[in-house]
């Protein structure tokens, strides 16, 4: 398995899950909106050094997990499992960032790592794409190198998702904050990859 395989698959799913509007991306486009682009890349850049160790994390946790023989046992299931419901928690309505994510208007790198760090959602999201990845056989990262690749390839993807929305900021904001379609779209990813474990487990 290659090392721009595994990078490309980290990098999707770091986009398309980069994509529901919540405090780091929504900080990013008011950045945007307000012109303060050079201040929004820096906190972009910020929000995809974080996104690194977490994914490292989260890979991580995967093998500790996995390695259970209940769960490699049940492996198919677990990924249907996770998948399912992470498809669930992404079409749930979002809250809207505030006390902590509003008072740090004029900062740039610092507030991504702040914000970043106490949003450590990345953790579990990448131990069930990395466990679902695996079962299907999409994925290897049993050396140093595809796992890094793997890795840096979530932190490029996060970094390409805020960096759009600082670039079309003023075409961007309207379609994410009020579209429905584009709110879902990444659970509805997920809840397609759910389905064809269930149906890879039962047939």
């Amino acid at each position: 398995m290659s090392y721009l395989w595994v990078f490309l698959l980290g990098f999707f799913f770091s986009f398309i899950g980069s994509i529901p509007p919540g405090t780091l991306n929504i900080t990013v486009l008011q950045l945007g909106l307000e012109k303060k682009t050079n201040i929004a890349l820096r906190f972009a850049l910020a929000v995809a050094i974080i996104e690194y160790p977490y994914a490292w994390i989260g890979v991580q946790f995967e093998y500790y997990i996995t390695s259970t023989p209940v769960v490699l046992d049940n492996f198919q299931l677990i990924a249907a499992l996770v998948m399912t419901v992470l498809g669930i928690i992404n079409l749930l309505p979002s809250r809207e960032p505030k006390g902590f994510a509003k008072r740090f208007n004029d900062s740039g790198f610092r507030r991504g790592i702040i914000l970043s760090i106490l949003n450590p959602m990345a953790i579990p999201y990448w131990m069930g794409f990395t466990a679902y990845l695996k079962v299907q056989g999409w994925i290897d990262l049993s050396t140093p190198g595809l796992l890094h690749s793997y890795v840096f390839g979530t932190a490029i993807g996060a970094l390409a998702l805020l960096t759009l929305l600082v670039i079309f900021a003023q075409r961007v904001a309207p379609y994410v904050q009020g579209s429905r379609l584009i709110k879902i779209i990444p659970g509805l990813v997920l809840l397609g990859l759910g389905f064809y474990a269930w149906w890879k487990y039962f047939f």
